[in-house]
């Protein structure tokens, strides 16, 4: 099964994301010219700082004592300090992971760092304060850093689907299999990091490790808390019960935002790229799912992915056509007929021989192989 590749091997060479990093740097080169330093904490680094050249660097939300800011100041480089008082950090290097986010689960949803980063987005989003639009638009831009470090070399399959499929259904369970099946052939599972249909199939990435037992108990422990409301609480804790009693999943990505901030994160993603600006993380979990999306049945979410994703496939602009599967007839022909128009979207052009509907979830991963080549 193929895991993530390691994020340090894939970064650019001059960013330095973590103290490791930073000492190794240090005593390797010597120098930290021309470096960028994001939000490692420099606080004990002092002498380091003052016995190296820094000109040219960048240091963004890096804690360090005054004398070093103002010897790397007079070098010429750049300083971005911390922002005090933010319930995120938007100069991170690193995604997120669900432990991080919500950490303080035990004192209710309310105490995480997820809902804290929420509350800040709905109390600054209307007022047209461009220091709050500048701090998520920096949060957002550092995400997709880290998303691109963390993805490189990997074939990442999208599953989209409706955050209303509820746990303990037949439908929940097949979207977790396709997940753990998926995961298992060595590819990457992308998804929109939110409950329903995404949570499934980031639980399917998670179980695929073990064998058909863990899946067939944690999907009966989830049951017990169906949906996120009323209690998101209750809801993550049952995922949290699951994760203890399998630690060490198989990984995957999740890609949410706080733009659906009812929408709680699910934590069965290994990593979690969260952004403030949806149309950010629309088109940036479709760009990065280079081997194909499956969609399951979803509302106008999911119909907007659908042709988000077709118009790159349609232009040709991202390359070849990238291979989509829909999944349920009824779904996709009757209830909302998207097929009929991505199918005539597709007549006599290349994207044609890479779209596929099915009826069963079953179905999605061989059709995902067929329409691959």
């Amino acid at each position: 099964m193929q895991t993530m590749p390691a994020h340090a091997a894939h970064h650019d060479d001059r960013e330095i994301e973590t103290l490791e990093e930073f000492d190794a740097t240090v005593s390797a080169r010597g120098s930290l010219a021309g470096y960028r330093v994001q939000s490692v904490d420099l606080t004990d680094r002092t002498r380091d700082l003052l016995g190296t050249d820094t000109a040219g660097a960048v240091f963004l939300g890096c804690a360090m004592r005054e004398e070093a800011a103002a010897k790397i100041r007079g070098e010429g480089a750049l300083v971005f300090p911390p922002v005090p008082g933010l319930p995120f950090d938007p100069y991170r290097g690193l995604v997120y992971s669900p432990d991080e986010l919500f950490a303080s689960l035990a004192d209710g949803y309310e105490a995480t760092p997820d809902a804290l980063a929420y509350a800040w987005f709905q109390r600054t989003k209307a007022d047209g304060d461009i220091y709050a639009s500048m701090l998520r638009a920096v949060h957002d831009d550092s995400v997709s850093d880290a998303l691109d470090e963390l993805l490189s070399g990997a074939r990442v399959v999208g599953v989209m689907g409706g955050h209303a499929m509820a746990r303990g259904t037949e439908e929940y369970a097949g979207a977790a299999r396709l997940g753990r099946e998926l995961a298992r052939a060595g590819f990457t599972i992308a998804t929109g990091g939110g409950p329903g249909a995404m949570e499934a199939a980031n639980l399917g990435a998670y179980a695929a490790p073990f064998d058909d037992e863990m899946l067939t108990e944690s999907l009966e422990l989830l049951g017990k808390a169906p949906h996120f409301t009323p209690s998101i609480t209750h809801w993550a804790s049952a995922a949290f019960e699951v994760r203890t009693r399998w630690p060490r999943g198989g990984r995957s990505v999740g890609i949410p935002t706080w733009f659906y901030g009812h929408e709680p994160p699910n934590a069965f993603a290994s990593h979690i790229a969260k952004y403030f600006a949806n149309a950010t993380r629309e088109d940036g979990l479709l760009a990065r799912s280079n081997a194909g999306v499956v969609f399951l049945p979803g509302a106008a979410g999911t119909v907007q992915e659908i042709f988000d994703n077709a118009t790159p496939n349609y232009y040709e602009s991202r390359g070849e056509p990238t291979p989509m599967v829909l999944v349920n007839r009824a779904h996709w022909t009757e209830k909302l007929p998207a097929w009929p128009l991505l199918r005539s979207l597709a007549r006599e052009r290349s994207m044609e021989a890479r779209i596929a509907l099915v009826e069963r979830i079953e179905e999605a991963p061989g059709a995902l192989k067929r329409l691959g080549g």
